[in-house]
């Protein structure tokens, strides 16, 4: 028995993506002299060799079909002989739990069969090996469709595979000869005596959902005619819209944030000047008209050099600074420093001092009051 291995993962298409109606439909066979319809119903399908296409059964414990794909390469190269770049691997159903059914074709292949139905109008059909066109069975058996020259066998694992006709009973001995169940032409004798006899359904209706659709990543079909525009004016739509919901989101965001800055500003005047009234509209120019003005002959305003000038004199107090208010009174900055120190008068007076600043310190309820002049 031959069979070929291939394998090398490319990024898949998304489910169903073969299914385009923009060319004849129906089911058609390709061998190695022609491409033949074999059913003129259902979504366009190629049924191809099983010789030239592995089927595995792969653990794939991972929970997107993305990183499925990603481990696809590590998981199979020991089961195959060609090299991992060599060889297309196509992503199918879950078989059981975490066990999915993978494709494996060589990339020379893929190449032949596509340029063949292409070349027969049908290049947006699915490409399926044909052994998946088998009804799968239960596990431990066999479904098998004896023809002539070859017979196709679906395992109750899910996957599947071609032989020669005269190789088939040594198959079934190494396999453990699991029971049978026959399609079509009768078992040889010795591997139906427990063997079911069955007609299968139209080939149409068994390939409405193929187990596995080899056209994937960049043997994916490429999509045209109309049914792509509509779906790319959907996407774009879909964009515009997310843009518009987006930009609500952010000026939601953004009044949100300025209604929280209006919230503190009002607790920071009810906090540095008690009984201040502020109007509910406004607020900007209300709280400007709090700030010390500048100097006389427009020079730069007083209250912020004078608070500039003390905090760089307050700075090697480090950690013990703690500012409770500040705010000018007349021509003075007053200060407020929290402390529970009954020595920190001195500290902060001894401190100014080699600073330069000119300013009165005295203790008050819980700390101690900075006086300083403006100017």
């Amino acid at each position: 028995m031959i069979i070929t291995r291939d394998t090398h993962v490319t990024v898949e298409a998304p489910p169903g993506a073969s299914l385009d109606a923009s060319g004849p439909a129906g089911v058609w066979t390709l061998t190695g002299e022609a491409l033949a319809v074999s059913d003129a119903d259902g979504p366009a399908t190629v049924l191809v060799p099983n010789e030239a296409a592995r089927l595995l059964a792969v653990d794939l414990p991972l929970p997107t079909r993305a990183k499925r794909l990603a481990a696809l390469p590590f998981a199979v190269e020991e089961l195959i002989a060609e090299p991992i770049d060599s060889v297309h691997l196509a992503l199918g159903i879950e078989l059981s739990p975490k066990r999915y059914l993978v494709g494996v074709v060589r990339h020379d292949r893929m190449a032949e069969w596509i340029a063949r139905i292409e070349a027969e109008g049908l290049g947006h059909a699915a490409l399926v090996p044909d052994a998946l066109a088998l009804p799968q069975p239960a596990a431990g058996e066999w479904a098998v469709e004896l023809g002539a020259t070859r017979a196709l066998v679906r395992a109750g694992d899910g996957t599947g595979f071609a032989i020669p006709v005269p190789l088939l009973r040594t198959a079934w001995d190494a396999a453990g000869k699991p029971r049978t169940i026959a399609y079509g032409t009768a078992l040889p004798a010795d591997m139906a005596d427990s063997a079911d006899a069955l007609a299968l359904d139209p080939l149409a209706r068994r390939l409405l959902a193929p187990a596995l659709d080899l056209r994937q990543g960049i043997y994916a079909v490429r999509r045209t005619g109309s049914g792509f525009w509509r779906r790319l004016a959907t996407v774009a739509v879909l964009g515009l819209l997310a843009h518009v919901i987006i930009a609500a989101l952010d000026t939601l965001a953004l009044r949100n944030i300025a209604n929280a800055r209006v919230a503190e500003t009002r607790e920071l005047v009810a906090a540095r000047a008690p009984g201040t009234a502020l109007p509910e509209e406004g607020l900007a120019s209300a709280v400007a008209d709090l700030l010390p003005r500048p100097g006389a002959g427009g020079g730069a305003n007083p209250f912020l050099a004078a608070a500039a000038r003390l905090s760089a004199a307050l700075t090697p107090l480090g950690a013990d600074l703690s500012v409770r208010t500040m705010r000018t009174e007349g021509t003075s900055l007053i200060v407020d420093l929290d402390s529970t120190d009954p020595a920190f008068a001195g500290r902060v007076r001894t401190t100014l001092a080699s600073g330069g600043i000119d300013a009165a310190v005295a203790p008050i309820d819980g700390g101690v009051r900075i006086t300083s002049p403006l100017s």
